[in-house]
């Protein structure tokens, strides 16, 4: 009996002890796996987001059509924005590009006030602000010519219009939309004009669902419709090759005259036919109480996964070729004792977010383009007991945040990898080498390809299952292609009844990043474009 006694006992320590090893071992790598799928930290905030899951898998899920051909989505996708016109002094103009330029920034999104340009009256360019004379447009200048210094693209915002466009002047709020969309012509002509051929992306207006981006005037997506004509058509018309981006739509799910529910705002703008009126399509996207990898669709709740369903109204609306720019996004970690209204995040995980960020959408979402992330510093610390002050990557004395430091280490680091989806030729990851040109045709897919004659050659890397390139060979042409370190295989293309015609050059790839690498040995090459298959 005492035998029995001690092997009941002994199993019964094996068992815990293999109980606490088991869950030693499987709970981090659960609570990883949950992590990636809400978006969330705790345990019990894991479980309960794993239902949500569970109970939207009930529910239809947005398309967002991965392998539909984007135009404007291969850029260089990132970015950050700016408030340089709140400087004074020049020299913290030039620190700030250059941080952003190290930290592998090649984008700013900034904002060309119109209050801080036309300031006086109309058809009137000089500051007499601060019993001073000054031109309006120094300060302006010298942001675009130091930014071209650093390779940095500008993302131009055209909004605030100054008090005289308003018979009521800023009593309906600085903010609110001139009276006279004639008026919001002349200015975005004049910025455009001035800027013509360093400046092409432009953004009219900011955030017109929501108070106190329209003043107090009510909500209409209808009028935004007819600002957003007003300045396609008047900056095309001084600058044909400039891109217009819509104002980025806040994400919101209210429904009343002062705030207005992001899906229903994109859908009667296009009722009202401002497809015709912008190329890229820009919203804001924050993580606000849970990251990056929160993956639950639920329409009134906001997270990072919102984009999803912005693309699915697109599609809806037969403009699935257009791109998707995040124009705002980021985690705020405001400390406590001030209202947490962007959320509440520490530091370190702030960090870890930007850069899980980033990466998601790279791997997930190949019809986004760039991603401007809020914001780089303000100029002082004026907004310091606010919610708003805590986006920031840099302090007002350019001491540089956690957060900074890991997107500098993300960028400077990156490898170009093309993950699953279709890929355009001029994608920033492909690495064009000797005699390449680009052909515009309408034939070709959104109206272009590139187009390589022998000792041409093509490197990219992928992360995916199977990659397919998309020709348009109008000759035989010879090409080589090597996979990492394999050797190389010799094809002849010719041309084909496809068009564009489809060549595989891998598939059943492992995990992790490969090189694929082409060579042109003879002929005409012509590549309209890489697919990328994967789970």
């Amino acid at each position: 009996m005492r035998r029995i006694r001690w092997l009941i006992l002994v199993f019964a320590l094996v068992g815990i002890v293999a109980t606490t090893w088991t869950i030693a071992t499987i709970r981090p790598r659960l609570h990883t796996l949950l992590r990636q799928q809400t978006g969330e930290e705790e345990w019990r905030a894991q479980i309960r987001g794993l239902g949500h899951l569970l109970s939207g898998s009930l529910r239809p899920r947005p398309d967002d059509a991965p392998y539909e051909p984007v135009a404007h989505a291969g850029l260089y996708p990132f970015g950050v924005n700016t408030f340089l016109q709140t400087e004074a002094d020049p020299g913290r103009v030039e620190r700030t590009l250059q941080m952003i330029e190290e930290a592998g920034f090649r984008w700013i999104r900034q904002e060309f006030p119109w209050e801080d340009i036309e300031i006086h009256r109309k058809g009137w360019f000089v500051d007499l602000r601060n019993h001073e004379i000054r031109n309006a447009w120094r300060k302006y200048d010298y942001i675009v010519e130091r930014a071209e210094a650093h390779n940095i693209a500008i993302i131009a915002r055209l909004s605030n219009p100054p008090a005289w466009s308003r018979a009521a002047g800023n009593d309906v709020g600085p903010q609110a939309p001139p009276d006279r969309l004639e008026d919001y012509c002349d200015y975005v002509q004049a910025v455009a004009s001035r800027y013509k051929g360093r400046i092409r992306y432009y953004q009219i207006w900011n955030e017109p669902n929501i108070y106190p981006e329209w003043g107090t005037y009510a909500i209409s997506p209808e009028q935004y419709a007819r600002l957003l004509q007003t300045g396609y058509t008047c900056i095309e018309a001084v600058d044909p090759d400039a891109v217009i981006l819509t104002a980025p739509l806040a994400p919101t799910i209210e429904l009343t005259q002062r705030d207005f529910n992001d899906f229903l705002f994109l859908q009667r703008l296009y009722d009202a036919g401002a497809a015709a009126w912008f190329d890229v399509l820009a919203v804001q996207d924050y993580g606000l109480w849970s990251g990056p990898y929160d993956r639950r669709m639920r329409p009134r709740v906001l997270n990072f996964s919102r984009p999803i369903y912005i693309r699915d109204i697109m599609r809806r609306n037969g403009d699935g070729q257009k791109a998707i720019w995040l124009s705002e996004m980021g985690w705020n970690s405001t400390p406590e004792g001030i209202l947490p209204l962007f959320g509440r995040t520490s530091e370190e995980l702030r960090a870890r977010y930007a850069v899980e960020a980033f990466e998601r959408v790279q791997r997930e979402w190949p019809w986004t383009g760039v991603m401007t992330y809020w914001f780089f510093k303000q100029a002082d610390e004026s907004e310091k007991e606010q919610p708003q002050y805590y986006f920031r990557l840099v302090e007002p004395d350019f001491t540089p945040t956690a957060t900074y430091n890991a997107i500098k280490t993300y960028l400077t680091t990156l490898q170009p990898t093309l993950y699953r989806g279709y890929h355009q030729e001029d994608h920033w990851a492909l690495v064009y080498a000797g005699p390449w040109q680009t052909v515009h045709d309408e034939a070709a897919v959104l109206g272009a390809y590139r187009q390589a004659e022998a000792g041409a050659t093509l490197t990219f890397g992928v992360e995916g299952e199977r990659v397919v390139l998309m020709l348009r060979p109008e000759t035989s042409a010879v090409v080589e292609f090597s996979l990492d370190e394999q050797a190389p295989r010799r094809i002849e293309v010719t041309p084909g009844a496809a068009d564009p015609l489809p060549l595989v050059v891998a598939e059943a790839l492992g995990e992790g990043r490969h090189t694929i690498r082409i060579t042109v040995l003879d002929g005409v090459f012509n590549v309209d474009g890489v697919l990328v298959y994967g789970p």
